[in-house]
């Protein structure tokens, strides 16, 4: 029976206090919560926000050198700009919409805009200092979730160069038992000094800085080599790198006053329109705006007053005009493009030849798969009308729903671990994905057996990534497959399939590993579920007399009801990640190519023989009772 409907009165109605309304409403202001795991997880939108404010101080020409250390969950930034004034020190740590960046003389095109970040940082943190130096005066006020814990009066100090120092412990309330990832932060930091020549970041003792930006930033995060040297265009306000190579897709990295805008927004469309316009005016033909496309690399910067982002996080610009009084970004790169590129192409006309080369090939390629390409996607609107392989969920991460960022695809082997999964998981942001067996190695293999191979059409579909990851349909795709020999095969072939056809899903993090439990550890008080011969062991102890240990040999083992464990918040899945390309190629010839003598010759050397091995039960302390 429903519940009665409450009053409607006025004591029903509650102002919050800022720092209340922030942790009730973390994804408003920070856009997900998670524990380190992934990229976009919170804790690392907190380091941003605090360090964007250095980066504000630098691009208006003061401070050339920023610190970040970050120990046992402790992080803190110093800067040496000009420093917060004293006397607003708190108001502008503690007080919403509470800044200098609301006047554009003093932060002309900056980042943080709306006098939130550094508010967020605070009232999500169990510990939050800040302390500004100015002119041999500091000044410091501490907090505590957002509660004021110390406002120390200001006071002389010597010897101290101006700047402003953050230090803040995330809340484990929130953020649980969180990690930062070296992984994730490095990048961070590197795209830091890629858009700002001149900078330095030191990070926990290692010095960080460019010498050519985003031609340097092209140059370490390709992933292969190009075609034909990168071509560097700078002017006013505007820095663009780009080259072709000869992986499938396209790979972007955008950003707008020095914000990784990870999914594009007006000033990424901006670009794709201004060079298919260029190339298709320089060798007078309408060449297909895909065959411009194909292979491309490129890194984009632009500088906008007042940016307007579609969200918090600032992942996608929304401005279409330079600043509230100026051009479009349409036309301000439409000109830039038209005019430098131009030039460049003129100049250089070794790069022309091979660009125009490129763009034939892949106009060739095109064209020799249309007529398969066109029966697999008639073959898969068929089939997407009731898709056995895929048990989709409610909410997507191309959708405008506040949980996007929680959508998931899960990969599994069999219908054994995709039954287990499909009951367990949530279905309004956990879909699943079942390959019926092992996948074709797709190594070395051109893109027509993407549309040959049927499972690979439907997944494919399924991600909706055939025209580039801008509208991926699931934020975390992750490849589910038991913990043995045959799953990490699996693996194997799934990861080759993407960093072959669509690298651009590991190059912007989407794609995972799910790890799942290896041993069940019981008495009848505690259950525990162990990754590791180590938790097990701990495990073990912890139960204390004849506990029972079951070894889980396959995800089909594990009930639904267990399984919802292992897919819930605490889901424990690892990112994969690639760097370069030269290193990667050589790994994927090695493992994925011909069966050479060399790694006949690796087998043979690595073989574990099975007289050698210990088993479980060998390992298992005498009191316990093995499944």
């Amino acid at each position: 029976m429903d519940k009665p409907i409450e009053e409607y009165t006025g004591d029903k109605i509650v102002t919050l206090e800022w720092q209340e309304h922030i942790r009730r409403r973390p994804g408003m202001y920070i856009g997900k919560l998670g524990d380190g795991s992934s990229p976009d997880d919170g804790i690392y939108v907190l380091l941003k926000e605090t360090i964007d404010n250095s980066i504000d101080e630098f691009m208006m020409g003061f401070g050339k050198k920023i610190e970040v250390k970050i120990e046992n969950g402790k992080v803190l930034v110093r800067d040496y700009g000009r420093g917060i004034p004293l006397e607003k020190v708190k108001d502008v740590s503690s007080k919403m919409n509470t800044g200098a960046k609301y006047d554009s003389s003093v932060f002309k095109k900056s980042v943080g805009l709306n006098g939130v970040g550094i508010k967020a940082v605070n009232a999500l943190s169990n510990e939050f200092t800040i302390r500004a130096f100015r002119e041999g005066k500091f000044k410091k006020v501490s907090y505590s979730k957002g509660i004021c814990t110390e406002d120390a009066p200001i006071a002389d100090i010597e010897n101290v160069k101006n700047g402003t120092e953050t230090s803040f412990i995330p809340d484990a309330e929130i953020f649980g038992h969180y990690h930062f990832q070296d992984d994730y932060i490095i990048p961070l930091l590197k795209n830091y000094v890629y858009l700002n020549r001149g900078l330095t970041i030191i990070y926990n003792g290692e010095s960080f800085q460019s010498k050519n930006g985003l031609l340097d930033l092209l140059t370490d995060n390709m992933s292969s080599e190009g075609l034909y040297p990168i071509i560097h265009l700078t002017g006013q306000d505007i820095e663009i790198a780009m080259t072709h190579n000869k992986q499938f897709g396209e790979e972007y990295y955008s950003f707008v006053n020095g914000q990784h805008t990870t999914q594009g927004g007006t000033h990424l469309m901006a670009f794709r329109e201004a060079l298919t316009k260029t190339v298709r005016d320089f060798y007078k033909k309408e060449f297909d705006v895909n065959d411009i496309k194909a292979s491309i690399a490129a890194a984009v910067s632009i500088k906008v007053e007042e940016p307007v982002f579609e969200s918090q996080t600032k992942t996608k610009l929304g401005s279409k005009n330079m600043s509230p009084n100026g051009e479009t970004i349409r036309n301000f790169m439409l000109n830039f493009i038209t005019r430098e590129l131009d030039n460049y192409l003129h100049k250089y006309p070794e790069t022309a030849q091979i660009l125009l080369k490129k763009i034939q090939d892949n106009e060739r390629d095109r064209k020799a798969i249309s007529d398969i390409q066109k029966i697999a996607r008639e073959r898969t609107k068929k089939v997407n009308l009731h898709n056995r392989k895929l048990r989709d969920c409610n909410v997507h991460y191309n959708s405008n729903d506040p949980r996007k960022a929680e959508s998931t695809i899960f990969i599994t082997e069999g219908d054994s671990a995709s039954g287990s999964i499909t009951k367990s998981r949530d279905v309004n942001t956990q879909a699943v994905f079942s390959l019926r067996g092992k996948p074709l190695n797709c190594f070395g293999l051109t893109k027509k057996v993407v549309y040959e191979n049927e499972e690979f059409n439907l997944l494919q579909a399924a991600l909706n990534i055939e025209e580039g990851i801008e509208n991926i349909r699931y934020n975390k795709v992750v490849i589910a497959t038991d913990a043995d020999v045959d799953g990490m095969h699996i693996r194997l072939l799934m990861i080759t399939f993407f960093l072959n056809f669509f690298p651009e899903v590991i190059k912007t993090k989407h794609l995972y590993i799910l790890q799942t439990p290896l041993f069940r550890v019981r008495n009848k008080q505690k259950t525990f579920y162990c990754y590791t011969e180590e938790e097990k062991l701990a495990a073990i102890a912890a139960c204390g007399k004849n506990p029972e240990m079951t070894r889980f040999k396959g995800l089909g083992e594990i009930s639904p009801d267990e399984f919802k464990n292992f897919i819930g918040p605490e889901m424990r899945i690892e990112p994969v990640l690639i760097k370069k390309e030269d290193q990667i190629q050589e790994l994927m010839t090695f493992y994925m190519g011909k069966n050479t003598p060399d790694r006949q010759n690796f087998i043979i050397d690595n073989l574990v023989i099975e007289e050698d091995r210990i088993d479980v039960e060998e390992e298992t302390p005498e009191n316990v009772i093995v499944e």
